[in-house]
């Protein structure tokens, strides 16, 4: 699988961060909290002592003691949280990215005859260039495109001169839901962690973002060959994806273990599209192309 138990400070170096802003947001609420709680607990009989004086009828002194042990606790219970919130995010956008993209290469058991690959929503191509790594190390000759909305052609093709595969890489800027290539024409189609943003702007729970994250499960399909294999890693809505899968009539349907990944739920999902046959008198050949969702 490429080069595995690398460093974290090494991934961090190469690929760095789309997102600081959140973690450091996060973080800096965390040392308030903290900092806050602390004074609670270095000046509590004068913090009880300053209740009683400013709101004498509603606080005795015991009544004091309970509502600043009680403001302190939750400040501190709130500081763990925040910690925990934003280690949690700083883990996730590259060291847990870089332990899922193995597991998504892994989740392609034979890669000797792979020749193309799509790696739909690339962004500084983390899986990218992991299964580059993976083509380089089987000798192989084919080639994995990564494909993005975003114009990230050169800080990707950075990242995977700096691995030392970039002869296997190519990028496209297209968009996820309308694929810029024929149908059946790669082997293994990968996403990650991209694909519960398509929609977005109409809300993440409403029914068009579901349509159009259903669009670009429809449009995965359709570009892998027959007997192909897809990967996809993503949060919250991968139910959704499986359920679109099967009705797709997908093979070898598989969903990994639960993993919390920017503090909600993800899974790995993989499928196999089944090779053609003849149709008999009572069936009806799919369309992959999934249009008039909506």
């Amino acid at each position: 699988m490429g080069k595995t138990g690398r460093d974290w400070t090494q991934i961090y170096a190469i690929y760095g961060m789309d997102d600081w802003h959140t973690p450091i947001f996060l973080l800096i609420h965390a040392i308030v909290f903290s900092s806050s709680s602390l004074i609670f607990l270095l000046y509590f009989n004068w913090i009880c002592y300053s209740f009683e004086s400013i709101f004498p009828s509603v606080f005795s002194g015991s009544v004091a003691r309970f509502a600043a042990g009680f403001t302190g606790s939750v400040t501190a219970l709130s500081a763990l949280c925040l910690f925990y919130a934003a280690g949690n995010m700083f883990y996730s956008s590259v060291a847990l990215r870089w332990d899922m993209a193995q597991r998504m290469v892994s989740a392609v058991h034979d890669w000797s005859t792979v020749k193309t690959v799509l790696d739909v929503g690339c962004g500084r191509g983390i899986l990218l260039n992991a299964v580059a790594m993976q083509l380089k190390k089987e000798g192989s000759s084919g080639r994995v495109v990564g494909l993005d909305r975003k114009n990230t052609t050169l800080s990707t093709l950075r990242t995977a001169g700096m691995e030392g595969v970039q002869e296997y890489v190519t990028c496209r800027e297209g968009d996820a839901r309308r694929l810029p290539f024929p149908d059946n024409y790669f082997d293994v189609v990968v996403s990650a962690g991209f694909v519960h943003k398509v929609g977005k702007e109409f809300g993440q729970k409403s029914a068009a973002a579901s349509a159009e994250r259903m669009r670009v499960v429809g449009e995965v399909v359709r570009v892998l060959k027959e007997g192909g294999i897809g990967v996809v890693w993503d949060l919250v809505h991968v139910p959704e994806y499986v359920l679109r899968l099967q009705e797709l009539k997908m093979e070898e349907i598989r969903v990994s273990e639960r993993v919390t990944a920017f503090m909600v739920s993800s899974h790995i999902v993989s499928f196999r599209k089944p090779s053609q046959h003849v149709l008999g008198p009572n069936e009806v050949r799919l369309d992959w192309r999934f249009n008039n969702i909506c």
